[in-house]
């Protein structure tokens, strides 16, 4: 589950880093110094490339971390450096999911990936989620602020294509909104293999499953999840989405419901929903499901548009819709499975 609280702030602080990748300049220590640490040739101006074989350009950055000419109007996507621009023989690369936030939360496999890479690389929010003697362990730490999903994962393959065992982080799990895929993509436009870093992804506990855990049992049938603040996604693909989803028996869980640039989204989903649910649908609302600011509540669906401007709803919110059976019992959400039609209970 993404963050977008300062979306701006973060992306108009980030600056170039030695192996292509935009990094804020109040990261932490682990991150400032990695002038070799990627090993791939690069040419002997600077300025036009970075000391990983990445392309950059320290004059300019997306508003999504992603290099991009003096035309903010267009984003740089080509990635920097190939695989023939690394020497080593390449180290292992990880999509690690920290699952809801807390130490508990994170699977044994997930701690185990951490442990044994020497290299971790993540949103700045995400890294800081990672239990103390966890990251004490690694031999470097690589974070940048929300938005540079491209950059900071081009970072983490050229780590791995140098020879180092890499691990990029997120939140709940690295194929539900993650990197996962990203990692993939741009490890072939480089001309690599997801086998050449013995590419995996070990599973997290998606946002959706913790904050329905933290409801009661709102999503034993049929499930559709949707992002609304999801910037490579038109809002009207995302309307169509959630009509059809509406419009069907669905369970319906919205990530990522509000965000300071995105403020309509949320309206507009309200009004979809309420076109083809009734306003005393059930509704549950997770609010930074299990860190220190968790917050739950359970209201209904003609409420929920009320509640926008209510701290409890921003991105690192998860919101349930439940479907025309969901009924709340003992203040918890109950999406029958079926059973009482075959059999007797």
């Amino acid at each position: 589950m993404s963050t977008d609280t300062n979306a701006d702030t973060d992306a108009d602080a980030e600056s170039t880093s030695n192996c292509g990748a935009s990094s804020s300049e109040s990261t932490s220590e682990a991150s400032t110094d990695r002038s070799s640490s990627c090993g791939a040739s690069s040419g002997s101006d600077d300025s036009s490339s970075s000391k990983c074989g990445a392309s950059s350009n320290s004059s300019s950055s997306s508003s999504c971390g992603a290099s991009s000419s003096d035309d903010d109007s267009s984003n740089e996507k080509e990635v920097g450096s190939t695989v023939d621009d690394f020497d080593a023989d390449p180290g292992k690369l990880s999509a690690v999911g920290l699952g809801p936030g807390h130490p508990e939360g994170m699977t044994d496999r997930a701690k185990s990936a951490l442990l044994e890479a020497e290299h971790i690389v993540g949103y700045t929010t995400y890294i800081d989620l990672i239990p103390d003697e966890i990251t004490e362990e690694a031999d470097e730490l690589y974070d940048t602020p929300m938005c540079g999903e491209v950059s900071r994962t081009e970072e983490a393959i050229d780590r791995a294509l140098a020879g180092n065992d890499v691990a990029i982080v997120g939140s709940g799990d690295p194929n539900v909104y993650a990197l996962g895929g990203l990692a993939l993509e741009i490890l072939e436009s480089k001309g690599a293999t997801a086998s050449m870093v013995d590419f995996e992804a070990v599973p997290g506990v998606p946002a959706a499953q913790s904050c329905a855990a933290r409801l009661g049992a709102p999503l034993v049938n049929d499930t559709v999840s949707i992002s609304l603040s999801d910037h490579l996604v038109p809002m009207p693909e995302i309307e169509s989405r959630l009509h059809s989803a509406a419009k069907e028996s669905f369970t319906i869980t919205i990530y990522n419901p509000w965000s300071r640039k995105r403020r309509e989204n949320f309206e507009k989903a309200c009004e979809i929903l309420l076109a083809h649910r009734d306003e005393d649908t059930p509704v549950g609302i997770v609010h930074g499901a299990g860190r220190e600011d968790e917050q739950v509540m359970i209201t209904e669906l003609g409420e929920l548009e009320e509640l926008g401007e209510d701290e409890i709803i921003d991105m690192t919110t998860t919101i349930v819709v439940g479907n025309e059976d969901t009924y709340v019992w003992d203040d918890r959400m109950v999406t029958p499975r079926g059973y009482e039609t075959k059999y007797d209970y």
